[in-house]
C-alpha cells in the first residue's frame, strides 16, 4: 500500500445523537485534512448518510478557519444528523454517489451503527477496486463503543449528569423527600452511573443507582428506598431509562401497550416521563411517602451549552485530527479508538471497523456494587479524569449548633 493516498475529495458526515463536542471532531478532521495536497476539496454531508444519498453537500473548503473554530466550541451536530440505519443496498447507493463525486476519503463521526456503515461502504469500494480510505470517528454519550476506553461526548454528558445531581442534593437537603432522575442509557449504564460524582458528603445522593446491566425488581427497589429514607430522611435516586427485568424486558415497556419504536426498531425510551412517574407512584402508594418527584433528563444531557468537559473537548478534537492523519499519512482504513495510558493520558489507535461496529459495550462488573444499586470506587477512579479540570464543588455550613434553652 502506498504511503500517500490517491488525489481526490474528502467527504465527512455526522450520525446519531448529537453531543457537546462532536463539532470538535468535525473541525479537527477538516483543518488537519487541509494540510494535505492530495485533498482537492472537503465536502460535508448534511443530515448524515441521508445527505450522502441526496447529494446534499456543502463545500467546507470555503469555510473560514475562524468560523470553524467557533463551530468547534458549539454543541450539537453542525452538519445535522440522521437516524437512518443503512442496509447493504443503501450503502451501495452511497458508494456510487461518492464515486461520481470523486470522493477518495470518507469520514463518518458516530457510534457503532456508524462504524458498521463505514465498514459496508469500505467493503464495497474494495470489491469495485476503487481506492477509498474510510475512517470511523467515535462519538456517543452512552460510552458504549467496543475497544475504546471511553468515547468523545460521554465526558461532557457525564459532567452534566453529575452537576444536575449536585443541584438535586442541594434542593433535597433544603426540603427533604424522594427524588428520581431518569438518565439516558439503553444497554449501558455509564451515563447514569456518572451521577455518583455528585456525592461529596456521606449523606449526599445519589443514594441509589440502577443500571441496565443488572435486573430490576420493584420489590427490591422499594426495599432500598425504604431503608435509605429511614436512614437519611431523604432519598436521591439515579435510574437508567433502559432498566430491565430478569428476562431482559425493558421496565418502561410494561407501563404502556402503545410504546413507540425508533427507526432502528428499538423501544422509544427517551421523550417520555412514564418511567419516572411510575416509580414515583409506586413509592407514594407502597411506602406512603408524600414528597416524591421525578425528572427525565432526555435531550438535556446531550448538547447542554454551559457544561462541557475540557478533557472531552480536547480528545474529541484529537480523534478528528487522527482520522485525517491515519487516512492521509498512512493511507489506511479503520476506526479511531481511545486507549487509556498511565494516570491520566490517552493514546489513539486505528482499530478494525468490524471490531467496533454493531455491538455495544456494557459497564464492567467491577464498576457496579454487589447490591446492584450503586457503583464502586473503581468506577469513580475511571470517570473522574473524564469530567475535566473545571468541575464545581458544593459546600455546606460547618458552624456548630447553638445550645437549646426552651426546647431541650
Amino acid at each position: 500500500m502506498n504511503n500517500i493516498g490517491k488525489k481526490g475529495k474528502l467527504l465527512i458526515a455526522q450520525g446519531g445523537g448529537p453531543t457537546a463536542v462532536i463539532n470538535q471532531s468535525l473541525v479537527g478532521a477538516v483543518l488537519e485534512a487541509r494540510k494535505f495536497p492530495q485533498v482537492t476539496r472537503i465536502y460535508g454531508a448534511l443530515h448524515g448518510v441521508s445527505g450522502i444519498l441526496n447529494e446534499d453537500f456543502i463545500d467546507l473548503t470555503q469555510e473560514t478557519t475562524q468560523n470553524l473554530e467557533s463551530v468547534a466550541c458549539t454543541p450539537s451536530s453542525a452538519l445535522f444528523s440522521t437516524r437512518d440505519k443503512p442496509d447493504a443496498n443503501y450503502c451501495i447507493d452511497m458508494f456510487n454517489i461518492m464515486k461520481a463525486h470523486d470522493i477518495r476519503y470518507f469520514f463518518y463521526i458516530g457510534g457503532n451503527d456508524s462504524a458498521d456503515t463505514v465498514r459496508i461502504v469500505n467493503e464495497k469500494a474494495a470489491q469495485e477496486n476503487y481506492e477509498l480510505r474510510s475512517i470511523h470517528i467515535p462519538k456517543t454519550i452512552d460510552n458504549d463503543l467496543l475497544v475504546n476506553d471511553h468515547c468523545p461526548g460521554f465526558g461532557s454528558a457525564a459532567k452534566f449528569v453529575a452537576q444536575a445531581f449536585m443541584g438535586v442534593n442541594l434542593d433535597i437537603n433544603s426540603l427533604p423527600g424522594v427524588y428520581i432522575g431518569v438518565v439516558m442509557g439503553r444497554h449501558a449504564g455509564f451515563l447514569t452511573a456518572a451521577a455518583a460524582m455528585a456525592k461529596k458528603y456521606p449523606e449526599d445522593g445519589p443514594h441509589l443507582i440502577y443500571l441496565p446491566e443488572r435486573p430490576f425488581t420493584m420489590d427490591k427497589f422499594l426495599s432500598d428506598v425504604k431503608e435509605t429514607y429511614e436512614k437519611y430522611g431523604k432519598c436521591v435516586i439515579a435510574v437508567s431509562e433502559g432498566i430491565c427485568d430478569n428476562k431482559g424486558q425493558a421496565i418502561v415497556s410494561k407501563i404502556s401497550d402503545s410504546i413507540e419504536k425508533d427507526s432502528h426498531g428499538n423501544i422509544q425510551l427517551s421523550g417520555t416521563g412514564s418511567l419516572g412517574d411510575m416509580l414515583a407512584r409506586e413509592i407514594k402508594e407502597k411506602l406512603n411517602i408524600k414528597r416524591v418527584r421525578s425528572d427525565t433528563f432526555g435531550y438535556l444531557q446531550r448538547s447542554f451549552m454551559g457544561c462541557v468537559s475540557d478533557t472531552d473537548q480536547r480528545e474529541a478534537r484529537e480523534v478528528g485530527e487522527k482520522a485525517a492523519q491515519f487516512a492521509l499519512w498512512q493511507n489506511v482504513d479503520g476506526s479511531v479508538t481511545i486507549h487509556r495510558t498511565g494516570n491520566y493520558s490517552v493514546d489513539y489507535r486505528l482499530s478494525k471497523l468490524e471490531d467496533v461496529a454493531k455491538y455495544t459495550k456494557s459497564m464492567p462488573d467491577n464498576f457496579i456494587n454487589q447490591a446492584a444499586n450503586g457503583v464502586t470506587s473503581d468506577f469513580i477512579d475511571y470517570i473522574k479524569p473524564l469530567l475535566g479540570s473545571n468541575m464545581p464543588v458544593a459546600y455546606k455550613l460547618r458552624a456548630p449548633r447553638v445550645e437549646k434553652i426552651l426546647n431541650k
